[in-house]
């Protein structure tokens, strides 16, 4: 599990109420039942309005997912394809039928039994090719969803603050009031604000860059997988393969290689 999402969106809103703190504020004064509502409530009505249901559904599921998933480790894919050539380079591409039932990785599992099962290589391509777009495809949706609700919140927060002054406005007559009345105003703009930049947003980013890695270490499975059914040259494959690894995972790939 990879914790920055986590720890990110703890330690903002930590930062937001050590704020009001110093401020000498009542962090409870900003818990107000009807800004609360109108800008979490209001927020999620227009988000649903957007999309349709299966959208909204798949998009929350991948919250968990997101948060919890651990980076991947494109290193460690290199190192399982480089063994698959060598042992097909010797044994021949059908001895990797029992390794294929082995393999943890579903996307190289599936991609390495359809080689196995003699599919063509542009056949293969094309189909692994699909998969991975398909992922993406789905995965921006779901990152788009939480976008889309970053872009309505602060909206949604300042029509709270116009609802909350037109009801100030209409009590003039009593001064005593007035300051409560106008602070509190003000706190459905706070909610739109912060549930869109501390809430909304990251998670939609973090969505996104967990698919981004995710189909990146796919695409270098791709290559590796073809490179695997054509034969090639073991030594090859490795260097080939972490040639597309981002610098840093290169480095750790080349370190395991060694």
């Amino acid at each position: 599990m990879d914790p920055a999402g986590i720890i990110g969106i703890v330690v903002a809103l930590g930062a937001i109420f050590g704020a009001l703190l110093l401020e000498g504020a009542d962090p409870m004064s900003i818990f107000l039942p009807a800004p609360l509502l109108l800008v979490w409530v209001g927020t999620i009505g227009v988000g649903v309005a957007g999309h349709t249901m299966k959208d909204v559904i798949s998009s929350y599921a991948a919250i968990p997912r997101a948060m919890r998933s651990k980076a991947p480790e494109p290193g460690k894919t290199v190192e399982t394809v480089v063994g698959l050539a060598e042992r097909a380079r010797r044994e021949g591409l059908l001895a990797l039928e029992d390794a294929a039932r082995d393999i943890d990785d579903p996307f190289l599992r599936q991609g390495l039994q359809a080689a196995i099962d003699g599919t063509d290589p542009e056949d293969l391509r094309i189909i692994l090719e699909d998969k991975i777009a398909s992922k993406r495809t789905h995965e921006r949706m779901n990152a788009k969803y939480f976008a889309d609700m970053g872009g309505y919140a602060p909206t949604v927060g300042i029509i709270g603050t116009v609802i909350s002054l037109v009801h100030v406005l209409e009590n003039l007559s009593d001064p005593a009031s007035l300051g409560h009345s106008i602070a509190a105003a003000f706190v459905a703009t706070l909610w739109g604000i912060l549930s869109a930049n501390v809430i909304w947003l990251p998670i939609g980013a973090r969505i996104k860059r967990i698919s981004d890695m995710e189909c990146a270490q796919m695409e270098v499975t791709l290559e590796g997988l073809l490179a695997v059914q054509a034969g090639a040259n073991p030594r090859t494959v490795g260097e080939r393969l972490r040639s597309l690894l981002p610098p840093g995972a290169e480095k750790a790939a080349e370190k395991e290689a060694a």
